[in-house]
């Protein structure tokens, strides 16, 4: 699951960013609002989640949230502030934010209202997808193989975990290189031109183990998918 944070208190950012991967999220940290709505405005990058601090540089987090619902655009926002008077609490939400936290704050309150913002949003609600005898549980983070009358637990690493993810949920797509990259990775980071092939290749390896070597297709030149004829 992808994250937007817009914070442009370094220290503040920092933190935030780090507890959010401690949880498993892959983070996009950005420290003003133009370059937040840059991140919003890609067509390779999908949120699920953002979190904008109010006053920001440039772009007001409460203008994001404006932008964002003038578009239909029904992202999950919590937004972050030092402004606890209740005019500005119905301003926040009013605006569309859908939850609002005053700083400072406990880490451990910023994440219990990101797993209800989660539990609220329709599109987050899915509890778990198959895809013929693979079965993936987004509460237990876990993955399963059905063979016969038994399910098997498939061991990936949090990685191959986000990979496999991402490949269930466009079951009938080619999938690039370029498309994976940007939505697995956070942008920015420094990866190898042969990361994408690497975690393809180790994934494949444990579903083999389990009876499920033709999965994932390659198309030469143009991606990857998983098999239609597989479920």
């Amino acid at each position: 699951m992808r994250i937007l944070l817009v914070e442009d208190e370094p220290d503040l950012g920092t933190a935030i960013k780090w507890a959010l991967k401690q949880e498993r999220y892959i983070v996009d940290w950005a420290q003003d609002g133009r370059e937040a709505w840059e991140f919003l405005q890609s067509p390779d990058l999908q949120y699920s989640l953002a979190i904008f601090d109010w006053m920001l540089p440039n772009v007001m987090g409460i203008e994001l949230c404006q932008r964002l619902r003038l578009r239909q655009n029904r992202l999950p926002v919590l937004m972050l502030t030092a402004r606890d008077r209740l005019q500005d609490r119905i301003a926040g939400l009013d605006a569309g934010a859908d939850d609002y936290l005053v700083k400072p704050f406990e880490m451990e309150e910023l994440l219990a209202r990101l797993r209800a913002l989660q539990r609220r949003s329709p599109d987050l609600q899915t509890q778990q997808i198959q895809f013929g005898s693979i079965l993936l549980n987004y509460t237990e983070r876990q993955v399963y193989c059905q063979q016969g009358e038994r399910q098997v637990l498939i061991s990936l690493t949090h990685k191959e975990f986000q990979l496999l993810e991402y490949f269930m949920s466009h079951p009938r797509q080619t999938v690039t290189k370029d498309q994976l990259l940007a939505q697995l990775w956070e942008s920015g980071s420094d990866v190898g031109s042969n990361v994408v092939a690497a975690q393809v290749r180790l994934l494949r390896r444990k579903l083999a183990e389990q009876g499920c070597s033709d999965l994932i297709e390659t198309l030469p030149s143009m991606g990857y998918r998983l098999n239609p004829d597989y479920c």
